[in-house]
């Protein structure tokens, strides 16, 4: 089996965007702004964005919106006291105060099972749950109408174990704001799962009452497979082997796929069931209709279903490649192929302002503290088209170019062998027997990576998140700090630290951080772009060679004196 996922494995990945382009709940470009703006200390435009949608009556919006900027709360408080302190009464701020409670009880008591939480933790995890009750009843009481504050109000009677009629009175007043609210659904549906307060048939039962009476299209028809997700984690031997018929599973995916088909690939509104769906056709053994639902997902992963098996990003780039693998190793070596992405378009209408573009490759460029006549001969190695271009104040900046290869030499076993983020291996490659480092940067969704590598190690290693629970503690920093200075020589690490511990912008952290290493700023356009290099200034491609003309080439410039002089034509 092995041949045909390495023939195949590369054509499985059309229609699927690079792993950096993945994001978690990426939030819409509205919201981005904002958060930004937030981090800055400056609360007014979150002020202004959540009354939009509160104005708007745009429930959906206004439930990711407080999700997240309670997230940034949680972590970032200045902003958010401010806001309160000024504009004490104010129904969306109270929102977010009540989002925030939430936030804190969780991350006390943490993701896990009950089992590994100690008493100590769940002790604290209710007080700040009962300590919360008048804030969470001031947000439902000051938005009327609104389906979101009862949506955390459920999230609330779970923690606390209220009592069933305080959840069917939540859920009831949710549903007189917003019958079609599909957080508020979402969460009742984890409510009523086995594993808290509810029982299979109840949970099922009322998610397909609920999904029945959405419209035709709606993504509330999706709530099914949100059941689906939580029986299964119950029967991890897949979810035909519980009490549940495999026939009412196997319908609810079917309805899960033609409810799919409604919606433009990379549909936001679609996102959340979606996730729910690959999961479910991985468990029935369906991977190569998971991998059209995972080309329809592009870069929306969400964190559920898949933070119930770890880190949510992680375990959807996992699953993802697992399901890849799967399709390549069934399709026969010869005379077989991968099915194409699926080209046929929505059946029902859909909204521009929620559908995304296809993803271009995630940027990654490295910077290499040699001329660029020294980089190309260490290059030539690689067996990769690559651009090179030379840095303003030194070295040379480095990328791969994949749209310089003619289109029929874009995929092969190397590039299948390679597998994503391809030029830190690259780097680790020609690095080898160098005596100058190479940094190489990524954009992965919405968090920069950093990794130094020297004479072919990886010497270390950093990343900027935008979640800025994720920052590093002080001796982290110290000691990454520390191994990327002493590369650069650098006497003085304590503002390399001090960027490498920054929970602001991201990529104004990483600005900062080659400043401190003494290192030019970076092309404009990466972050924005893939191949960011293909328009800088004195920019050139290294054509891909096979490794025995590599070493011949390698030899022959030696040997001929161009090492040190002018450098030859390159394609």
């Amino acid at each position: 089996m092995l041949p045909r996922m390495l023939r195949h494995f590369a054509a499985t990945g059309d229609g699927l965007p690079p792993d950096g382009a993945v994001e978690v709940d990426a939030p819409d470009a509205g919201l981005r702004v904002v958060l930004s703006a937030a981090r800055s200390g400056a609360w007014e435009p979150a002020a202004e964005l959540l009354a939009q949608t509160r104005v708007d009556r745009d429930w959906e919006r206004r439930g990711q919106y407080s999700a997240g900027l309670a997230e940034l709360a949680l972590h970032h408080t200045g902003w958010f006291d401010e806001w309160r302190r000024v504009r004490s009464g104010d129904p969306d701020v109270a929102l977010v105060a009540a989002e925030l409670e939430i936030d804190r009880a969780w991350e006390i008591r943490t993701a896990a099972r009950a089992r590994p939480v100690s008493r100590e933790q769940f002790q604290a995890f209710r007080t700040v749950l009962r300590d919360a009750i008048p804030v969470l009843r001031t947000a439902a009481d000051l938005n009327p109408g609104d389906p979101v504050p009862w949506r955390v109000l459920i999230a609330h009677a779970m923690g606390l174990g209220a009592p069933r009629d305080v959840y069917d009175e939540y859920l009831a007043r949710g549903r007189a704001a917003d019958p079609l609210h599909m957080g508020l659904h979402a969460r009742a549906v984890q409510y009523l799962a086995q594993k808290w307060y509810g029982s299979h048939a109840e949970m099922f039962a009322f998610a397909e009452s609920a999904a029945a009476a959405a419209p035709e299209g709606s993504p509330l028809r999706g709530l099914p497979l949100h059941a689906v997700t939580e029986y299964a984690l119950e029967h991890e031997a897949g979810i035909g082997k519980g009490p549940v018929a495999w026939s009412r599973i196997e319908g609810l995916v079917e309805a899960g796929l033609e409810l799919s088909a409604r919606f433009e690939p990379g549909d936001r509104r679609a996102a959340g069931f979606r996730n729910h769906l690959a999961l479910a056709l991985i468990r029935s053994g369906r991977e190569a209709e998971a991998l059209e639902v995972f080309r329809c997902i592009a870069t929306d992963a969400c964190t559920f279903p898949w933070a119930y098996m770890g880190d949510p990003r992680e375990t959807f780039l996992l699953m993802r490649q697992g399901v890849r693998a799967h399709v390549a190793r069934r399709t026969p070596y010869f005379g077989g192929s991968v099915p194409s992405p699926a080209t046929d378009g929505p059946a029902g209408p859909t909204d521009p302002s929620t559908a995304t573009t296809s993803p271009a490759a995630a940027p990654v460029v490295a910077h290499a503290s040699a001329p660029l006549r020294e980089v190309r001969e260490a290059v030539l190695i690689a067996g990769t088209t690559m651009r090179l271009a030379p840095a303003p104040g030194g070295g040379t900046f480095v990328e791969t170019a994949p749209s310089a290869d003619p289109p029929g030499r874009r995929k092969g076993m190397r590039t299948t062998l390679l597998g994503e983020g391809g030029l830190p291996r690259l780097a680790a490659t020609f690095s080898r027997g160098e005596k100058w480092p190479v940094l190489v940067v990524a954009k992965e969704g919405a968090d920069y990576t950093l990794q130094l590598y020297r004479d072919g190690r990886l010497v270390a290693a950093h990343v900027w998140w935008e979640d800025p629970a994720e920052m590093p503690t002080q001796q982290e920093a110290a000691e990454r700090a520390t191994a990327l200075s002493a590369a650069y020589r650098k006497r003085d690490d304590r503002p390399l630290a001090a960027a490498l511990r920054g929970t602001g912008d991201p990529r104004h952290h990483l600005d900062e951080a080659f400043a401190a290493l003494g290192l030019p700023p970076l092309p404009a356009a990466f972050g924005h772009r893939p191949e960011p290099l293909a328009d800088a200034r004195g920019a050139q491609l290294v054509e891909r060679r096979s490794f025995l003309r590599a070493i011949k080439e390698s030899l022959s410039s030696q040997s001929d004196g161009t090492s040190g002089g002018e450098l030859p034509p390159l394609s």
